[in-house]
């Protein structure tokens, strides 16, 4: 399914507004990938994945080994608002500027590519964006998102990950967030989309205690995720298993331990390592695989 996704992407989900790639660029023939890292509600949520050996498989493209520079979008009328946007915001963007150089992100870095680089666990962020434009009532397709980040980003840059959150609620739709890829002025940059999770039972962590509000611990645990698949699989064409699944996929909906970022902890999901699998560390996917971490 995960192939023929690809295939949908590259034959008919390509939209005439963005450039191609140039031929410098990587996979250069695509404007516009798939959902990958589709987080699914905890309803509609798959085991680990993966079965046999569990672990991720090389792919033979490319990795983030370079670090993330993330710019948050924030799209949709609701965010001109200060009592909708209420601690997201703020609270978002500090969580981005904790992610870099933790053991967090540091989960990932055993992920190389064919020149042996490994990914990178520096994430940088500039100031947020925000797009005030209507949304859909309904989930919008990847081309749709990519849309608007080329409408919001003067500068992309190779190793740019934008992150798109909009005020459109999950409704009916299975799952809470993805990321993907495309080409904006030319550049094949890492993207994802996020619902607004306020009041959503299948995308809440459930971390009660906190000062934060319900909305932000639920994009904070699926900001994790994606922003950690970007990093290993941002063309898809990178880590996963024989199943489909990146490293994310693989820990969804588990929490061991609260991952502490600037003094702060938060309940985010830990990450796939095939090196714990191969070890027998790590704590358990809901699968009753060992091999996640967060650190």
């Amino acid at each position: 399914m995960r192939r023929a996704l690809t295939l949908l992407a590259v034959t008919g989900l390509l939209m005439a507004a963005v450039p191609v790639a140039s031929a410098a660029s990587p996979r250069s023939d695509l404007r516009v990938g798939p959902m990958m890292g589709v987080v699914h509600a905890k309803g509609n949520a798959r085991p680990g994945g993966g079965g046999g050996n569990p672990n991720l498989v090389y792919h033979n493209g490319a990795v983030m080994a370079s670090g993330a520079a993330v710019t948050p979008i924030f799209w949709g009328p609701k965010w001109s608002g200060s009592a909708y946007q209420g601690d997201v915001v703020t609270g978002l963007h500090g969580l981005y500027a904790a992610f870099g150089n933790t053991g967090y992100m540091g989960t990932n870095t055993e992920y190389t590519d064919s020149s042996g680089a490994h990914v990178s666990k520096g994430v940088s962020i500039s100031g947020s964006l925000f797009d005030y434009s209507a949304t859909p009532r309904r989930a919008p397709s990847t081309s749709t998102v990519l849309g608007i980040v080329q409408n919001n980003i003067a500068n992309p840059v190779t190793n740019g990950y934008y992150p798109v959150y909009t005020d459109i609620k999950r409704g009916s739709a299975g799952y809470c967030a993805w990321h993907s890829w495309g080409t904006v002025k030319g550049v094949l940059v890492q993207f994802a989309f996020f619902f607004d999770l306020t009041g959503d039972t299948g995308c809440d962590p459930q971390d009660p205690g906190t000062s934060r509000s319900q909305n932000l611990e639920a994009l904070a645990n699926v900001s994790g995720h994606e922003l950690s698949e970007a990093v290993t699989d941002p063309h898809g064409d990178g880590w996963y298993d024989t199943s489909g699944s990146e490293n994310s996929d693989k820990c969804a909906w588990v929490f061991s331990q609260p991952v502490s970022l600037n003094g702060a902890d938060w309940k985010i999901q830990g990450n796939w390592s095939n090196a714990a699998y191969t070890t027998g560390t790590g704590f358990a996917n809901r699968s009753g695989q060992k091999g996640c971490l967060y650190n």
